[in-house]
């Protein structure tokens, strides 16, 4: 596929129909792909849009949780049955952090904490029936949301998104 993306267009620091200005002299060099001048703003620019867009999709879909718990619910989800100490990692969080956000979950439902078979001693995580449901109603929402995003755009512009979520794709797949 062949999307060379630009620096032009509306609502872009180059406005509409204008080429995007020079790097000022003595900047770093831009990096050429396919053509398209990859340097520091486009990489801004994309990190603060996905940033933006991250937060918007919590805001609208957390489903009565705080944001720590909707990801640690997630994770549980991806992971299985995952001790403590696993879950702790994958959401890049200290061992007491998640040991209080899984009492939560656990006390609203959520999660119940299982005994590991091999070692008693290790407490596993599992999603309960309605720690599934609520994670689906979080994905629900946030597909709504960005479904009603997507329509609110012209066909030009979302055969654009389909060919910016394939880059988008690209970027995040383990190398």
């Amino acid at each position: 596929m062949d999307v060379t993306p630009t620096l032009t267009g509306p609502g872009t620091p180059a406005g509409p129909g204008r080429a995007a200005k020079a790097p000022a002299p003595g900047s770093p060099p831009r990096a050429r792909t396919g053509g398209a001048a990859v340097d520091d703003e486009l990489a801004t620019r994309l990190r603060v849009a996905v940033t933006r867009l991250n937060r918007r999709l919590r805001q609208q879909s957390l489903a009565g949780l705080s944001p720590a718990q909707a990801s640690a619910l997630g994770s549980v989800s991806r992971l299985g049955t995952p001790t403590l100490g696993e879950l702790a990692t994958a959401e890049q969080v200290q061992p007491p952090t998640m040991t209080r956000l899984v009492a939560g979950m656990e006390d609203a439902g959520l999660v119940t904490r299982l005994a590991d078979e091999a070692d008693r001693r290790i407490c596993r995580v599992q999603l309960t029936g309605e720690g599934r449901r609520t994670l689906q109603r979080i994905r629900t929402l946030k597909n709504a949301f960005l479904t009603r995003r997507l329509a609110s755009l012209d066909p030009p512009e979302q055969a654009v998104a389909v060919e910016l979520t394939a880059l988008l794709e690209h970027l995040v797949a383990e190398p």
